[in-house]
């Protein structure tokens, strides 16, 4: 608890804490147009095997891990906690393969798809900038 009249340095990042919260928000309507595109390229293309539905499982596994990240994330940086900072920093591993995925390697890759694939990898990389940033201010400090 600071002093009255004793000045305090905040280290938190407003930049990570902004993509954190946008990212929040975008990632629930990526997640619905997604759930929407598979209901309309499961009517109209004709998918092999059980794809489709390994696709939309691996659409619900993205929720847990994605909003844990997100989370930990805005923690780590309020808090100025590095570990949080680091879990949420390894968290982006596995979510960037979920949407590389996405992106490349499903059997059909729809336009819409890469835009809304490409939002959240952007997303990713400037918070693994900042969050890297930010980590080591709170390392120094």
């Amino acid at each position: 608890m600071a002093q009255k009249g004793k000045k305090t340095q905040t280290n938190s990042s407003l930049p990570l804490q902004i993509l954190l919260y946008f990212n929040g928000w975008y990632f629930a309507f990526f997640w619905i147009c997604e759930i929407l595109i598979f209901v309309f390229k499961g009517t109209l293309f004709p998918y092999p095997g059980f794809y489709l539905a390994g696709d939309i499982v691996l659409l619900f596994a993205l929720i847990p891990v994605e909003t844990v990240r997100i989370f930990i994330g805005k923690k780590g940086n309020l808090t100025e906690k590095l570990p949080h900072l680091g879990v949420s920093l390894a968290l982006c591993v596995p979510v960037f393969f979920v949407y590389m995925y996405y992106l490349k390697w499903q059997p059909y890759v729809l336009r819409v798809e890469l835009i809304l694939n490409v939002i959240p990898i952007i997303f990713l990389a400037l918070e693994s900038i900042f969050s890297i940033i930010t980590m080591i201010r709170f390392a120094i400090a």
